[in-house]
C-alpha cells in the first residue's frame, strides 16, 4: 500500500477549510433522546449506563465536587463516542491530536486547582510539602511537587493520545499485512485477519477504557481540591 502510515492522523479539510470542528460536533448528535414518558430499551440502557458511571465517579465527592457531575458525564460520553467513531474506516479521530487533548485537560485541571486554592488554601499548599520532611530537603521537595502538579494535564493528554494513536497504527499495519498476503498465502491471510478482528475488539475496549480513565483522573484531581 502506498498510503502514508500517518495519513489518518492528518486533520481533514473540506474545500480547503478545516473540518475538525464539524467532526468534533458530530458525536453528540448520535446520543438518542426521548420526549416520551416511557423510553425504549436503547434510551433506558443509555440512561442506566450514565447513572452507573456518574454514581461511581461521584461517590467520593462532597457537595461542591458533585456540581461537576454533568460536566464529567458529558466528558466521558464525548471522548467515548469520538474514540469509537475513529475506529470506522477512513475516519478521523480528534483524540489522536495532542492539541485537542490538551485543550480538554488544561481547563479542567486548572479549574480543579483554582477551586482548591480558593476553598482550601492550606490543604492545597500542604500538598507541596509532605509532613515530616527534613529541613534540608524542603526546597527540593517543593520544586518536585510543583513540577508534578504542573505536569498533570500533560500526562492526561499524552496518555490518551498515545493509547489511541498506537492502536490505530497497529490496526493499520495488520490491515496492510492482511492485504499484502491475500494474494500470496491464504492460510496466513486468515490468521492475520483473525488477529485483526481480535485487535479491533480490543481497540473498542481501549476506546471506552481510555475515556473512563481520562474522566476518572480529572475526577480525582477534583477530589483532591474540594
Amino acid at each position: 500500500m502506498n498510503e502514508n502510515l500517518f495519513a489518518s492522523f492528518i486533520a481533514p479539510t473540506i474545500l480547503g477549510l478545516p473540518a475538525a470542528v464539524l467532526i468534533i460536533l458530530f458525536p453528540p448528535l448520535l446520543i438518542p433522546t426521548s420526549k416520551y414518558l416511557i423510553n425504549n430499551r436503547l434510551i433506558t440502557t443509555q440512561q442506566w449506563l450514565i447513572k452507573l458511571t456518574s454514581k461511581q465517579m461521584m461517590a467520593m465527592h462532597n457537595t461542591k465536587g458533585r456540581t461537576w457531575s454533568l460536566m464529567l458525564v458529558s466528558l466521558i460520553i464525548f471522548i467515548a463516542t469520538t474514540n469509537l467513531l475513529g475506529l470506522l474506516p477512513h475516519s478521523f479521530t480528534p483524540t489522536t491530536q495532542l492539541s485537542m487533548n490538551l485543550a480538554m485537560a488544561i481547563p479542567l485541571w486548572a479549574g480543579a486547582v483554582i477551586m482548591g486554592f480558593r476553598s482550601k488554601i492550606k490543604n492545597a499548599l500542604a500538598h507541596f510539602l509532605p509532613q515530616g520532611t527534613p529541613t534540608p530537603l524542603i526546597p527540593m521537595l517543593v520544586i518536585i511537587e510543583t513540577i508534578s502538579l504542573l505536569i498533570q494535564p500533560m500526562a492526561l493528554a499524552v496518555r490518551l493520545t498515545a493509547n489511541i494513536t498506537a492502536g490505530h497504527l497497529l490496526m493499520h499495519l495488520i490491515g496492510s499485512a492482511t492485504l499484502a498476503t491475500s494474494t500470496i498465502n491464504l492460510p496466513s491471510t486468515l490468521i492475520i485477519f483473525t488477529i485483526l478482528i481480535l485487535l479491533t475488539i480490543l481497540e473498542i475496549a481501549v476506546a471506552l477504557i481510555q475515556a473512563y480513565v481520562f474522566t476518572l483522573l480529572v475526577s480525582l484531581y477534583l477530589h483532591d481540591n474540594t
